[in-house]
């Protein structure tokens, strides 16, 4: 570290000033002319944590080449270490015992909190609360940099429109537009204002790019899209997060129109560091490297390590192919010096800015993680978001919210009492069965009489861990009889079913997108004796809620929200907290209609459902509607909300002008409540077809009972841009519709012209 300190003092290390990019670029200079090939090729490295670091160093095997790798400067970054003292263990090897004393990036999926749990996610996008969503990723950040974490693998900005995919459950849903404010909103949540804090940490925007229209919703399957389908759909939250300053990519599994993206030149180096002008780095995803073998794109490992460099990928995450083979690839000339170069710069670069050289233990304060982790600033904020967070589906004859006196209310189902499963998946930082449940939450209110039958269990082993399967009870439905016996005598049933936490997240496709193991069959049993049910639906996913649709009087869905899940469902329950979320995906009728989304194209024949009857020739199913049960943007209130017609300012806008669109909205309840207005757009021709509607804009407001907000949104020529058949990103002159309502089915419409 000594030698390394002289070396750059001629550039003065120090806080980051007005002149901080330029005094970053010297110091990257001074110091990338002092490394050796070898410890530049190490910086491009990335390995998982592989021994307790707290005890003795290991002697042999695979785990003591790793710590020669890591003391000899030949490891850029570590993941999974985790803990203050861990991190600054692994730390002190890297800066005290190697020749230039570089620090360690140290990577963790931080994906909805760290050891306090917030809300899945796609549960937070349902929030449409772009300053919850951020506050959320800060305080996310806060407890995970206290633990010694200053980089996350976060915010995952796929685009998906296929419930199947279980990683849905990591990103905002299938709209580009609302998927683009919350990638922004969670990179600076991440990130702050200055990535040198030590409560904030780097963010990587992943995964880049196109990982969530995999095939059939089959993890890790291929990916076929057009040009217009990546740069209109895929593209924008990426470029979004980069606006927004994100100073990593990750990029996908997924081959891209017969490309693996960790190698795809157009993705990596041609948008992403060409045209979008990114200067962070770009890191693999675990193993993505060796995985173009498999591919049947790369001939070998190191074949692989020439793809990728050459592709644009500088961080080799969990392969340790460059490590390998980038040294002989160069004397080849299948790799360049400047290609090498330029990657190791990106990783320094972000190093300097997270203020590593400055002082590598900044994030291994031991009593300021104690203070941190769990404090209840960050219990607070995680039970409000997961409040934000959560979707009144139906509700006839204000069966909801509960009365809080005088009611005898059975609880049933197999997530009602869980204390795992409301954690969801990927919170490897949170212990097991830490969450509060739905029992718990609603045995808070003391006025009437609550009886609790779980019914059938959900699972027949409870998953160890983040890679075990999850084996499903479908062979014990003995608990059904107990559980009707106790919806009899009740007044209300309310219902917890859904997902357990393991069922969503990587490598959890489905192909079934119903009630898993016996709990339809529990929930029909019920109904039989008891019709007055509240159905909380805790899922990671849109689930098919036909059945539950047509016969229950109301319908929660719940999500996955974290380690304060049950106090927040209990709350909505009872009324406390009036509901306002919105779905950021819509819910199928069959696994059939998938993949299913608002903002699809017309067809020739369009048809409609309930429209050309007696004719066959039009695109839809002979056995299903073609619309969702429940269309994105859709969500109900405790409340209600009536608009005024639409008012254009000018029925024609002209390049470079803009027009103002408003609309009243009253709060015609008796309760107050919010409600998302939200706007969108349709362009009827041009050069490439477009949606039938896309969402352009939206408000989160709250009015009082009787009170009424005028609503105004801006349409200018940036808004109606588009990636057009010539390639170019701009807006076409010609005839537009504009809609303003309360979900994407609105009907209220008015038209205008881009002249």
């Amino acid at each position: 570290m000594k030698k390394l300190l002289a070396a750059l003092l001629f550039v003065g290390i120090g806080g980051l000033h007005a002149q901080e990019n330029i005094e970053i670029e010297k110091k990257v200079t001074a110091l990338l002319n002092q490394m050796t090939l070898e410890e530049k090729i190490g910086q491009m490295n990335q390995y998982n944590g592989f021994w307790n670091v707290t005890g003795p160093s290991p002697k042999s095997g695979n785990a003591a080449f790793k710590y020669n790798n890591l003391a000899s400067g030949r490891v850029g970054s570590m993941l999974n270490i985790r803990g203050a003292k861990e991190v600054r263990k692994v730390q002190e090897i890297a800066v005290e015992e190697s020749r230039l004393g570089i620090p360690l990036i140290i990577g963790f999926d931080l994906i909805h909190g760290y050891k306090t749990v917030s809300p899945i996610p796609l549960a937070e996008t349902a929030s449409w609360d772009l300053a919850a969503i951020e506050r959320s990723a800060a305080l996310g950040a806060r407890e995970a940099a206290a633990a010694g974490i200053n980089w996350t693998f976060a915010p995952m900005v796929d685009i998906t429109r296929d419930a199947r995919w279980g990683r849905v459950m990591e990103g905002a849903g299938e709209d580009p537009y609302l998927g683009s404010l919350v990638a922004a909103a969670r990179v600076r949540g991440f990130q702050g204002d200055d990535l040198s804090d030590p409560f904030t940490i780097a963010a990587c925007a992943k995964h880049f790019a196109a990982y969530g229209f995999a095939e059939a919703g089959r993890d890790y399957n291929t990916v076929d899209i057009g040009l217009n389908t990546l740069h209109n759909i895929v593209l924008p939250p990426f470029k979004a997060a980069a606006d927004a300053g994100v100073r990593t990519f990750m990029n996908s599994f997924n081959d891209l129109n017969g490309i693996p993206a960790t190698a795809d030149r157009y993705l990596q180096r041609d948008i992403l560091k060409g045209n979008w002008q990114f200067d962070g780095f770009v890191v693999s995803d675990w193993g993505s490297l060796r995985e173009m073998i498999d591919h049947g794109y790369a001939k070998d490992r190191k074949h692989a390590g020439e793809l990728a460099l050459n592709g644009g990928s500088d961080m080799d995450m969990e392969s340790y192919i460059y490590l390998e083979y980038i040294q002989s690839l160069l004397a080849e000339g299948k790799v360049t010096q400047e290609q090498i170069d330029d990657a190791v710069r990106r990783i320094l670069r972000v190093k300097f800015e997270l203020g590593l050289f400055d002082d590598p233990y900044r994030y291994c304060d031991e009593s300021r993680e104690k203070s941190v982790t769990g404090s209840k600033e960050i219990i607070d904020a995680a039970l409000d978001m997961a409040k934000k967070s959560i979707v009144l589906l139906k509700n006839d004859n204000q069966i909801l919210p509960l009365k809080k006196q005088g009611q005898k209310i059975a609880l049933i189902g197999p997530l009602a009492d869980d204390k795992n499963s409301p954690l969801g998946n990927w919170r490897i930082a949170a212990d097991n069965g830490t969450a509060i449940s739905v029992l718990e939450g609603m045995q808070a209110y003391k006025g009437n009489t609550l009886v609790h039958e779980q019914g059938v269990r959900l699972v027949d082993k409870i998953p160890a861990g983040f890679h075990e399967e999850v084996a499903i009870n479908n062979t014990d439905n003995s608990g059904i009889a107990a559980a009707v016996a106790a919806a009899q005598n009740a007044d209300i049933v309310v219902m917890a079913l859904g997902e357990y936490g393991f069922q969503s997240g990587e490598g959890r496709s489905r192909a079934h997108l119903d009630l898993p193991g016996f709990q339809q069959e529990l929930l029909e049993a019920v109904y039989a004796v008891n019709k007055n049910i509240v159905l909380v639906v805790m899922s990671g996913r849109p689930l098919i809620l036909n059945w539950a649709d047509a016969h229950l009087p109301a319908i929660v869905e719940a999500w996955q929200l974290g380690t304060q899940a049950g106090n927040a469902i209990a709350q909505v329950l009872y009324g406390d907290y009036n509901p306002s979320g919105k779905l950021p995906m819509s819910f199928p009728r069959a696994v059939g209609q998938l993949p299913l989304y608002y903002n699809h194209k017309s067809t020739g024949r369009p048809g409609a459902d309930g429209e050309d009857a007696g004719s066959v020739f039009w695109s839809h199913y002979g056995d299903e509607k073609n619309s969702p049960l429940y269309p994105f943007g859709y969500g109900l209130s405790y409340t209600q909300f009536t608009y005024s017609d639409i008012r254009l300012s000018s029925n024609s806008l002209k390049k470079g002008g803009q027009l103002i669109a408003e609309v009243d909205v009253t709060n015609s309840g008796s309760l107050t409540g919010k409600e998302v207005v939200q706007l969108y757009l349709k362009d009827h021709y041009a050069s490439a077809t477009r949606p039938v509607r896309e969402l352009k804009g939206f408000e989160l407001i709250e009015l009082k009972a009787g009170e009424t907000q005028t609503v105004r949104f801006t349409i200018d020529e940036q808004l109606l841009a588009f990636y057009n058949a010539a390639g170019q990103w701009t807006a076409e002159a010609g005839d537009f519709s504009l809609f303003i309502g309360t979900d994407a089915t609105t009907k209220r419409q008015v038209n205008f012209v881009l002249e």
